[in-house]
């Protein structure tokens, strides 16, 4: 009896954090089953102790175990289980136990507690009650997944019911100005900025960090928005078809600006075309108020809709930046909107992309009426937001943290900053994800750009340095400074550990979740 006790309690406890484990994946992967399943796919070594249950199952059905060597097994799994799905230190992003998590937990749990029952009801008699046990142990990197479609319909009520309540919020604000901004890239900068140029003559608010999602959305309007307001900008992110059409039809904005389309969630959207309509869907919604679109993306230009106002670097554009001087201090430019010359900005961002994005939130802040000395002035007390080319200074040591998130793009873009800069340049990365078919060809050019630009390159993670590192050998660039580390925190410690001798900039681009 007791011994059934104990196999009871070590299931229960290894069903935990198993379940813990792979619903930590799960929320990383934004409650996607398709994700889930690519992760697992990707990471069988995390189900050996399933596979072990399963073995354990067979044994049992094939050949008559006596009860006592079926509890002994039972327990060993089961302390296997537990201890290969501890709690891992040091992530980047841990569990958070939202509302949602807790309902699917709460589901898992009553799913749990009849699986015990099943098994101790015949435990006792045979060993047919172990067996329940195993099979309901094998099926848990499933759990999340199931326990999420079992919620569907009360999600999707709460969901409907906090979207209605962050709209009822919204009409409270009649005056609004609302401002969309979407993109593949450079989205979260240019509301930053916008926001801070806005500020100095209106009550502004803005989606905070990356909240770019139907709920992240409602979650601010709901939380923050209050009468005075006069201005929201909102961010509108996407990953699927669709999901930019769902965010205009929610907070339905008078204005728009349109960063980019490029490689971004290819692996969702399947092409750039896609990506393309997606962004578009923002133009069509804006009919009677200001659209700025960069017209450097060719394929925003190829595709202009009629009512947009182009902005960017090249000349050709409406509004457009020139006379740009980069320096490891900050940028100086000038701007042309419709006419309309600025000389001799100064901002302490870097980056010549950087000067792109500003001129698309000059020319909607120069719209809506902020005058010249007020754009002066914020300019020069502009940063960049939270890991996107942002400096930090220790000693004899620079780090530009470029860490938030990668494209194509953005890593020329970084690339060409760590240029700038006078020492032994150091890049450590594990290169771009979500390119789909695309991806292991951008990784290896990423390898080539840096052969021309770095010192040492340090390629993070097993699975996504080999793109990188061959992109460096086609280069011709030496083994002598190539590293390998399997993650970022160690790969960091290396970057500090290079001897250079003088002054040393390590630039961190992209940092992947746990999920990868």
């Amino acid at each position: 009896m007791i011994m059934n006790y104990v196999v009871a309690v070590l299931f229960a406890i290894a069903v935990t954090y198993t379940v813990l484990r792979h619903m930590h994946i799960f929320q990383l992967g934004s409650y996607k089953a398709a994700a889930q399943f690519k992760w697992l796919r990707g990471n069988l070594k995390e189900c050996l102790t399933q596979a072990l249950a399963l073995l354990f199952v067979l044994c049992i059905l094939i050949f008559p175990l006596p009860k006592l060597a079926a509890q002994i097994a039972a327990i060993f799994i089961f302390l296997v289980g537990t201890l290969a799905n501890l709690p891992r230190k040091g992530a980047k992003k841990p569990l958070v136990y939202t509302p949602r998590v807790v309902r699917m937990l709460v589901t898992l749990c009553v799913l749990t507690l009849a699986a015990v029952a099943v098994a101790a009801a015949t435990v006792s008699l045979t060993s047919f009650g172990l067996s329940v046990y195993a099979v309901f142990y094998v099926t848990t990197p499933l759990l999340p997944m199931l326990a999420n479609l079992i919620n569907a319909p009360i999600e999707s009520y709460i969901r409907h019911w906090f979207v209605k309540d962050a709209k009822r919020v919204l009409r409270s604000c009649p005056n609004l100005e609302i401002i969309g901004i979407t993109g593949s890239y450079g989205k979260t900068s240019v509301k930053y900025y916008l926001t801070e140029l806005l500020s100095g003559k209106f009550h502004t608010l803005m989606t905070p960090e990356s909240y770019n999602t139907p709920m992240g959305i409602a979650k601010t309007l709901r939380g923050e928005l209050r009468g005075t307001h006069e201005v929201f900008v909102c961010e509108m992110g996407a990953r699927y078809v669709g999901d930019i059409q769902e965010l205009c039809d929610f907070v339905q904005p008078r204005h728009g600006i349109i960063t980019a389309v490029g490689e971004q969630h290819l692996e969702t959207f399947r092409s750039c075309e896609a990506i393309l309509h997606e962004k578009l869907a923002l133009a069509r919604t804006v009919t009677d108020g200001c659209l700025f679109v960069n017209g450097d993306c060719e394929k925003l230009r190829e595709n202009l809709p009629a009512n947009a106002v182009t902005y960017g670097l090249n000349p050709n554009n409406n509004c457009y930046a020139y006379n740009i001087a980069v320096t490891v201090r900050g940028t100086v430019f000038s701007t042309s909107l419709n006419n309309k010359v600025m000389e001799n900005l100064q901002t302490p961002l870097i980056g010549a992309h950087n000067v792109c994005n500003l001129v698309g939130a000059i020319a909607m802040a120069v719209a809506l009426g902020v005058t010249e000395a007020d754009i002066r002035a914020r300019l020069k007390r502009l940063a960049p937001p939270p890991h996107r080319l942002a400096l930090t200074h220790a000693g004899s040591t620079t780090v530009i943290d470029d860490a938030y998130n990668s494209n194509p793009a953005g890593v020329k873009a970084a690339l060409d900053t760590l240029a700038l800069f006078e020492g032994c340049k150091i890049l450590v990365t594990p290169g771009m994800v979500e390119l789909g078919n695309a991806q292991y060809d951008a990784n290896f050019r990423l390898g080539q750009q840096a052969a021309a630009v770095c010192d040492y390159v340090i390629a993070v993670g097993e699975k996504q340095a080999p793109p990188i590192l061959a992109g460096l050998a086609a280069a011709a660039y030496p083994d002598a400074q190539t590293f390998a580390a399997p993650d970022f925190k160690s790969a960091i410690t290396k970057a500090y550990s290079i001897p250079c001798g003088g002054e040393k900039i390590i630039l961190l681009e992209n940092d992947l979740p746990d999920n990868y």
